[in-house]
């Protein structure tokens, strides 16, 4: 990560800088929006998973405290017993709100970044082992900042949670007097105010830290004019590399496919710029095949390879150009060439015998 201090990381960070940032793993995460998205899954477990759960775990305890003595703890099977009928009260009550804290905080996490595997991160590092490291971590600019927000975020919640307990102070002296059955729903519906008040004084906070950690972020992986040419002359030499690779790839295909050429039956031109040669014995079976093509400077080194060898060279240019548009190379020509093809085929099989060994057109 940049140095806060460094005053000539001033351009901002290129796309390549990002794109390795993130595959590091070093992306901008909100704890507020995480912790918000906790709060909130709390929140809906206090309306509609708390409520049904409550009066179920009430009945269960209610046993247990009536009649004490109807649990024999003579041996370490009643010990086992006793553990376990608790533990599945527990569970069937703590279970589901235990299952929706985790999806919320998962779907906090996703909703920041795209989660993605990142070794580097969980490999050793003795660096992080290091004293001074961890007291500039803690009492650096970066810890200040993150003990400032928790200090504000404990504020926000303590005043919210003071507010509404000073206005339901007469609330609660009521219910000192009312039914002992009655007070698990009003714990509970104390509690859901309490939670959405600071649910909602946290979502202001959240909205804010997300915003200035991305911001934040960026500014910390701020690039230096340096940084910014070495990063171009980088990606120039990385294009022309592969240019470079590029071109020996079609100079080795096209070399390839020039020896093709004197084994093809025919070649269709227009009347220089295009050629297509073809291929087509009748006992090979199977559809004519184009076994080489090209434009300018390749078509006519397709045409005079062909000449050489005494393949036909036959111009039809609008046919010439629709093969070479429509038809790969080594790859069978489609059916809508059949018939312009087949008279071809039929020209050259009835005038075999009277071809002349020159450069004769056939138009």
């Amino acid at each position: 990560m940049a140095d806060d201090n460094d005053d000539d990381k001033t351009e901002e960070p290129s796309e390549k800088r990002i794109a390795d940032a993130v595959e590091r793993g070093d992306t901008p995460t909100s704890r507020e929006v995480t912790f918000l998205t906790s709060l909130t899954a709390y929140l809906l477990a206090e309306l509609y998973l708390l409520p049904n759960a409550t009066p179920a775990l009430t009945s269960a305890l209610a046993r247990f405290i009536d009649d004490p003595s109807g649990w024999r703890l003579d041996t370490g099977g009643d010990v086992t017993a006793l553990i376990s009928t608790l533990a599945g009260v527990a569970a069937g009550f703590l279970g589901p709100t235990m299952l929706l804290l985790m999806a919320f905080g998962v779907s906090g996490s996703i909703f920041q970044n795209t989660p993605r595997l990142v070794l580097q991160r969980i490999e050793p590092d003795l660096k992080r082992l290091s004293p001074f490291s961890g007291f500039s971590r803690l009492f650096g600019p970066r810890g200040w900042t993150e003990f400032g927000k928790a200090a504000l975020k404990v504020a926000v919640v303590a005043g919210t949670v003071a507010l509404l307990l000073a206005s339901q102070r007469l609330w609660l002296i009521d219910s000192m007097f009312a039914d002992v059955s009655a007070l698990p729903r009003r714990l509970l519906s104390l509690c859901v105010s309490a939670t959405t008040a600071v649910t909602l004084a946290l979502l202001v906070i959240a909205g804010a830290d997300f915003t200035w950690t991305r911001i934040h972020w960026r500014r910390d992986h701020r690039m230096s004019r340096q940084e910014l040419r070495e990063e171009v002359k980088q990606a120039e030499g990385d294009r022309m590399l592969k240019a470079r690779l590029r071109s020996l790839r079609l100079d080795r295909a096209r070399r390839s496919m020039m020896k093709n050429v004197p084994n093809a039956t025919m070649v269709i031109v227009n009347p220089t710029h295009y050629a297509v040669a073809m291929r087509y014995v009748r006992s090979e079976g199977g559809a004519p095949t184009v076994l080489a093509k090209g434009v300018d400077l390749v078509a006519l080194k397709i045409r005079d390879i062909a000449l050489e060898n005494e393949v036909p060279v036959i111009e039809d240019r609008a046919l010439a150009r629709s093969l070479y548009e429509a038809v790969a190379v080594d790859a069978a020509i489609p059916a809508e060439f059949y018939r312009a093809v087949a008279e071809i085929v039929h020209l050259l099989q009835t005038k075999r015998a009277a071809w002349p060994l020159s450069r004769r057109r056939l138009n």
